[in-house]
């Protein structure tokens, strides 16, 4: 995994792999950079300027073909340079650009934004809305009791099972007055928290304007309201699988007891826009972490010349969140401090402070950079 070491910021944008993961969360293409990340922790740098020129260069080069702008040899090579230039790196040379002397009607800016960004790009741009509530209830052929939430204030829905659902105004739940075939289902338009009684021969469903929900017991709420432009599901406590309602296979997901799809655990969240024209969705950790109940009660968080990989092993296990480093670089490294209730964040700002190092999360994790003490 060591191909990549040498290359440009610029190089590293063009590279059809990192393209995937950084424009469309690939999976695959995700794996391989985490992976690289771990083991190549001192290039975060040129991945983030990689991933800051490639953005850039897509969102101006998107526009201007959903616009149907032809794009030039000299507009293209300006992008390039102001870009790099943002970047604080000396300009170079982009011999991908170098195209015959010519004025490029539509068919050429294509075959241009085609080489910048590989096919996605060509997609039809039509927009998606997902599945509303509406849609989904008239297609349930069992009768459903229906909760709709008109109040200022949260109100709590029991479910057939001993499950709660804290519903959230201008909210509405429908759901059997009986979960007695082989799942349990619940509709929800606006913002639920769940908290979901334990039964793994009975995974339970929450369908969201097209974002479904898949549990078999644990506390996470989802937020789609009809017609945002973003809906989220963030994670309490236990494992949440998260995937679209278009996607290929949903009725086989439907029928097993294993968690597929995006899977979450606590303090991790998905992100999902369905009007946008290349359905994904984003991974990352919710914006404050909390410590876990049990974890909570057991971390003072107090070190006295603790090993680094002491001072993250507790953080790891307070929030439940995975905290990837170097140890072999960061052996020498240790912490005296002392922490109470400050955001993980915080917390982690000023231990890399003290020990100068500096953080990131990708996916949901936590990745450190060091380049030792």
């Amino acid at each position: 995994m060591q191909e990549y070491r040498d290359v440009e910021p610029e190089e590293l944008a063009l590279d059809s792999s990192f393209q995937r993961w950084q424009l469309s969360n690939d999976p695959t293409a995700s794996a391989f950079w985490q992976e690289w990340l771990i083991q190549n922790p001192d290039k975060a740098d040129l991945v983030d300027k990689a991933a800051s020129l490639l953005l850039s260069l897509h969102h101006s080069y998107d526009q201007q073909f959903s616009e149907r702008v032809a794009i030039s040899d000299s507009e293209i090579q300006s992008e390039i340079r102001r870009l790099h230039d943002s970047l604080e790196r000396p300009v170079v040379a982009v011999k991908w650009f170098q195209f015959a002397p010519i004025r490029y009607g539509m068919a050429a800016s294509i075959l241009v934004v085609l080489g910048l960004f590989g096919w996605y790009l060509l997609q039809p741009k039509t927009e998606k809305t997902g599945v509303t509530y509406s849609e989904l209830v008239t297609q349930v052929t069992e009768p459903l009791l229906e909760v709709s939430n008109t109040t200022n204030a949260p109100q709590l829905v029991n479910l057939p099972d001993k499950s709660t659902i804290m519903l959230y105004p201008k909210s509405r739940v429908s759901y059997a007055s009986t979960f007695a075939g082989a799942k349990r289902e619940i509709y929800l338009s606006g913002k639920g928290f769940f908290e979901v009684t334990k039964n793994p021969s009975k995974p339970f469903y929450v369908y969201a304007n097209g974002l479904v929900t898949k549990v078999l017991g644990t506390s996470f709420t989802v937020q789609a309201f009809e017609g945002a432009r973003q809906m989220q599901v963030m994670v309490k406590t236990g494992r949440v699988a998260v995937y679209t309602q278009d996607q290929v296979a949903l009725n086989a997901k439907k029928e097993t007891y294993k968690l597929e799809g995006v899977v979450l655990t606590p303090n991790q969240q998905i992100v999902f826009s369905p009007a946008e024209t290349e359905t994904h969705l984003t991974k990352s950790l919710v914006e404050k972490p909390v410590p876990l109940e049990q974890a909570a009660q057991q971390h003072t968080f107090a070190f006295k010349r603790a090993p680094i990989a002491e001072v993250f092993t507790a953080l790891e296990q307070s929030y439940g969140i995975k905290i990837v480093f170097d140890e072999e670089v960061m052996r020498t490294c240790s912490l005296t401090a002392s922490f109470s209730d400050e955001p993980l964040f915080d917390k982690l700002e000023l231990i890399c402070r003290t020990i100068n190092a500096t953080y990131k999360q990708v996916d949901g994790t936590i990745i450190i950079s060091s380049n030792g003490c």
